[in-house]
C-alpha cells in the first residue's frame, strides 16, 4: 500500500530545465554554435559537473568570458523563473495528498538553498514532511540516496512510497530505491528513455491523484 508520495523538483515541480536549455541555446547561437539537446539531457537530473562555456569554447575554437556569459545566464535565468508558475496538477497533487492523509517529501540533485527558496516563492514548501537534497548526501541520482533518505525522512519503507520524476536519471534512481515510479516529462526530457516505470503522464492534470495511485497498486498486486 502506498502512504507517501516523494517529488523531484527541478523540472517536475516547475519547468526549469526548458528554460534552462533554451536560455543556453540563445546564448550559444549568439557566438555561432549550438548546444546538443542530447547533450544537455545528460546533465538533467544529475550534477555530472558538465560546464556549457567550457563546451561552447570547445566548438567555436576560442576562449570566451566565463565569468560574463554565467552572469548573464544567471540573469536571465532568474528573470524568468521569478514568472514562472507550478505545472499543471502540481498544487492538486499536493492538496489531494494531504486529504489522503499521504505522506509528502522531495528528493532533490539540486541544493538546499535554490530548493527551498523556490518552493517558498511558489507557496509550496509546506506541504512537504520531508526535503533531502544535495547537501545531504554524498551522490546525487542516478544514486538511490537521496530517495532512500527522503524514504526515512518520511518513516517510510521504500515500497510503501511513489515517485514522480521528470529525468531519466531520477526515474533510475527511484527503481534503485526499490520504490514505484510515475514520470511526468517536460518539452525538454519527453523524449528520454526511461526503462521501466509504473506509469507515464503528459501532466499531473491528465489523471487524480486517487485514481493514479489505484492503478498503481493494481500494478504492485498483479507484479507480487
Amino acid at each position: 500500500m502506498i502512504k507517501g508520495i516523494i517529488f523531484d523538483f527541478a523540472g517536475l515541480i516547475f519547468d526549469t530545465e526548458t528554460h534552462q536549455y533554451h536560455i543556453l541555446q540563445e546564448m550559444f547561437s549568439e557566438y555561432g554554435s549550438e548546444l546538443p539537446l542530447g547533450l544537455w539531457q545528460n546533465e538533467v537530473g544529475t550534477d555530472g559537473g558538465f560546464s556549457p562555456f567550457h563546451y561552447m569554447e570547445q566548438q567555436i575554437g576560442k576562449p570566451v568570458e566565463h565569468a560574463l556569459l554565467n552572469r548573464q545566464y544567471e540573469e536571465k535565468f532568474l528573470s524568468v523563473l521569478s514568472k514562472e508558475k507550478p505545472r499543471d496538477g502540481v498544487v492538486e497533487y499536493l492538496q489531494m495528498a494531504q486529504e489522503l492523509g499521504l505522506k509528502v517529501g522531495l528528493a532533490s540533485s539540486s541544493s538546499y538553498r535554490w530548493v527551498s527558496g523556490h518552493l517558498k516563492n511558489l507557496e509550496l514548501f509546506d506541504h512537504f514532511h520531508c526535503i533531502r537534497t544535495s547537501d545531504h548526501v554524498e551522490k546525487v541520482k542516478p544514486d538511490p540516496a537521496l530517495y532512500l533518505q527522503a524514504a526515512e525522512g518520511l518513516e517510510l519503507s521504500p515500497e510503501a512510497c511513489l515517485v514522480f520524476e521528470d529525468s531519466a536519471h531520477g526515474a533510475t534512481a527511484a527503481k534503485r530505491a526499490g520504490m514505484s515510479c510515475v514520470i511526468v516529462p517536460n518539452k525538454i526530457t519527453s523524449t528520454m528513455q526511461f526503462g521501466h516505470v509504473e506509469h507515464r503522464l503528459d501532466s499531473m492534470a491528465d489523471m487524480p491523484l486517487n485514481d493514479l495511485l489505484s492503478f498503481v497498486t493494481a500494478i504492485k498486486i498483479n507484479q507480487s
